[in-house]
């Protein structure tokens, strides 16, 4: 028979997702409306809730944030830097998305909904390291390929 282990304090890092939606030369930003980094430009994302999947986390936070029907169609990367958020160990697996109907609009805690042009993007105040995530969807897109937090940054 099984018995179920006596349950422990962890300290695990948190998941979440992030999603790339590109339309032309454009990528699609949100301005946070709550901190941390309330007021800068962010990928659309937020919190993978239990007993959901990652895929599915990434449709509902953009449809929450954006009103946006989108579909995952790859992995650029995790990003799991322990100092990428203030708020603690919170990792994210970015997707690139594809827009399947909407039109967007900023909804639940996105203040605005910003299209920028990929050469634009390095003058922006991005949330996170979402400056970071985007340079590497540009290579991403070049090259293909999954990034991670310190592969290829170390040395």
């Amino acid at each position: 028979m099984y018995s179920q282990p006596a349950m422990r304090e962890h300290k695990n890092p948190i998941p979440t997702i992030d999603v790339i939606l590109q339309k032309g030369s454009d990528i699609l930003l949100i301005k946070r409306k709550n901190d941390p980094f309330k007021d800068y430009l962010a990928l659309p994302g937020g919190f993978v809730n239990e007993g959901e999947s990652v895929e599915d986390a990434a449709k509902r936070e953009a449809r929450e944030e954006t009103s946006l029907e989108i579909e995952p169609i790859d992995i650029l990367g995790v990003y799991s830097n322990p100092k990428r958020d203030p708020r603690g160990h919170i990792m994210t697996v970015v997707f690139v998305g594809i827009i399947l109907s909407g039109s967007a609009r900023h909804e639940d805690d996105s203040a605005e909904i910003e299209w920028v042009h990929l050469d634009e993007i390095q003058n922006k105040k991005l949330a996170f390291d979402h400056e970071q995530i985007i340079s590497d969807y540009g290579e991403w897109r070049i090259s293909g390929g999954t990034f991670w937090s310190f592969k290829r940054r170390q040395g």
